[in-house]
């Protein structure tokens, strides 16, 4: 792990996060459902869990809370637990695959909302990769549509949640998630790669964030955009330097694990961690 800091920047204060995880013990590529899978490519599931279990230890380091999901058998990519389920307000958004192989993921994380007591939960009827594409940032639900969740599921999301959405089109396949192309660092604050969006999404996020931190082809092709931040401390994967330093500039703490063995299924820091925001 390393981190650096810009001491000329006034220090920005971090949230206490309630994380939802998933151990890979079966995480393997044995089909190809994005441009970064090929099943010919060995996977050490060995591996995936140490690198898993050092991003466990990075936000646990940091003061979060990290609970656990059961990973199901013939499930490898329920490693990927921020496409299980939206959380917002308390409020549980279940998850609707559009690939068979990941069907499976959707009941099985709602299940869980549900036997730890979670009551307003949605079994969903639109396609939605739960937050893979769904983002908050501040009062807006950001939307990802284009090549997984359905566009008529931003408007099931916008009803359930009683929030704005804000539809995005994705428009390069290796950003086939909103978590691959987008970051939310802060409520009025993101960082995202501009080429993986439409033109008109791309005017409507320069209209929302004036300030946003545009990430570089070279960043964004490590996954660099796929990281978690608690408004301080922005956990992101290391090779994403170009990015760490843009974020360090901001006055944020970049820190860079390596999940490069989970990036063969095409997932990173975000993709592995589901925020739990329960009502206040």
């Amino acid at each position: 792990m390393n981190a650096t800091e810009n001491p000329t920047r006034t220090p920005r204060t971090p949230r206490h996060m309630r994380l939802l995880m998933c151990p890979p013990e079966h995480f393997d590529v044995t089909y190809s459902i994005n441009p970064w899978m090929d099943p010919a490519k060995p996977v050490d599931t060995g591996l995936a869990v140490t690198q898993w279990q050092q991003l466990v230890a990075v936000y646990r380091d940091l003061g979060h809370t990290v609970e656990l999901i059961e990973p199901l058998p013939g499930c490898p990519d329920m490693v990927y637990a921020a496409n299980g389920a939206t959380v917002v307000d308390g409020r549980v958004l279940g998850a609707r695959f559009r690939n068979g192989q990941r069907a499976a993921e959707g009941p099985a994380y709602l299940r869980w909302f549900r036997d730890q007591g979670y009551r307003d939960t949605r079994d969903p009827v639109e396609i939605n990769e739960g937050e893979g594409d769904f983002l908050l940032a501040g009062p807006y639900l950001l939307a990802g549509t284009g090549f997984r969740s359905a566009r008529a599921s931003h408007a099931e999301a916008q009803e359930f949640f009683g929030r704005p959405v804000i539809g995005l089109e994705l428009v390069d396949p290796r950003f086939y998630h909103l978590d691959t192309a987008l970051a939310v660092l802060a409520p009025d604050l993101v960082a995202y790669h501009p080429a993986a969006f439409s033109a008109g999404s791309r005017a409507v996020l320069e209209r929302l964030f004036p300030e946003a931190v545009l990430a570089s082809p070279q960043d964004a092709d490590v996954f660099g955009l796929n990281a978690m931040s608690d408004g301080r401390h922005v956990v992101l994967p290391e090779a994403a330097t170009g990015l760490a330093s843009q974020l360090a500039e901001r006055g944020f703490q970049p820190i860079g694990v390596d999940l490069s063995e989970l990036l063969k299924g095409g997932g990173s820091v975000k993709c592995c961690t589901l925020e739990l925001r329960d009502a206040r």
